[in-house]
């Protein structure tokens, strides 16, 4: 096993290039499995694919395999499988917001329609549980429908707490667990799982997944206020359009002065960005975005705790690295 190093000074490029040779092989994969007769989804399915994403969702599992000392192939397959379940997540999330823009360019909807938008998310989804089906193992396909079932139901969450002021940080969190850590959660616990390792082991990596995913959804929370569509790659300010209640608004809404919370009311029951300038003066001045920062932490601790249980191991310090980053990123 490859010897340890230290996990505080890996940066994202440095666990990019520790998977490179894994990654390729996915990416090879990728572009096999999504090859159609119909034209369409040829077109429509590649471009979101080679759209810049960081591929973090499959980098986790193939990071996690290795740690527990992974040596078939089967690590691949699942995550392309995982990429591919992602990407469908986000073709049908962009036709439900009307986006616009994503990773810097054009939402495939905006480009092919929502119609077309939406069967490719679902030719992805097939294709990806007859991918699954490939690896013969019961355990991975219980994960894997488990999962994307789960996304299911955070998706309609979401829709339900769309410009719903009275949205409380409880609920908030459970929607991000549902729809965004649960892929982080399954990729994370399907290394442990085709490794056969124990039942403590696999909890331990569902536990990094779920705290990782949360922190992450967390800080794009933060960077939808504080940062430039050219550095994150969309519109700053589409969930306040969108009447999406993230933390920052809530914890403004909850601890602002009354003009405060009335504007920030207003713009999650209206929706839109007319009074944007407001309201991320409202985010500002009431603290919400260190306290969003703060709440991604705490989640952090949980999730760098859980690894103590691995082995010493570069690809553990690799999942370190991946921890901190999450926090610390800009993008």
């Amino acid at each position: 096993m490859p010897q340890t190093t230290d996990k505080k000074q890996m940066d994202f490029a440095d666990v990019q290039a520790l998977i490179k040779h894994d990654m390729d092989a996915v990416n090879l994969l990728i572009h096999q499995r999504l090859h159609s007769d119909v034209v369409l989804i040829n077109q429509l399915s590649h471009y979101i694919v080679n759209s810049g994403g960081k591929r973090l969702r499959p980098l986790l599992l193939l990071l996690s395999a290795r740690a527990f000392g992974y040596k078939d192939k089967h690590h691949v397959l699942l995550a392309a499988v995982i990429e591919f379940i992602h990407t469908a997540t986000l073709l049908h999330d962009d036709v439900v917001d009307a986006s616009e823009l994503r990773r810097g360019q054009q939402t495939a909807n905006s480009l092919w329609g929502n119609e077309a938008s939406v069967l490719v998310g679902d030719f992805l989804y097939s294709r990806s549980f007859q991918m699954m089906v490939e690896v013969q193992n019961m355990r991975v396909m219980e994960i894997l429908s488990e999962a994307t079932n789960i996304i299911a139901e955070g998706e309609v969450l979401q829709l339900l707490n769309c410009h719903e002021p009275d949205t409380s940080e409880e609920q908030y969190l459970e929607v991000i667990r549902y729809k965004t850590a649960k892929l982080f959660e399954a990729a994370s616990q399907l290394g442990a799982v085709l490794c056969q390792r124990p039942a403590a082991e696999e909890q331990a990596m569902r536990d990094y997944g779920k705290h990782l995913g949360t922190a992450f959804q967390l800080i794009d929370d933060v960077l939808d206020y504080s940062s430039d569509s050219d550095t994150i790659g969309k519109n700053i300010g589409d969930d306040l359009a969108e009447g999406k209640p993230t933390l920052p608004l809530i914890y403004a809404l909850k601890h602002g002065n009354e003009a405060q919370k009335k504007v920030v009311f207003d713009a999650i029951k209206n929706g839109g960005k007319d009074n944007i300038e407001p309201v991320i003066a409202a985010i500002h001045n009431t603290g919400a975005l260190d306290y969003t920062v703060q709440t991604a932490r705490q989640e952090i601790d949980k999730a760098v705790q859980a690894l103590e249980i691995l082995a010493p191991s570069i690809y553990t310090d690799a999942l370190f690295a991946l921890a901190h980053f999450s926090v610390s990123r800009t993008y």
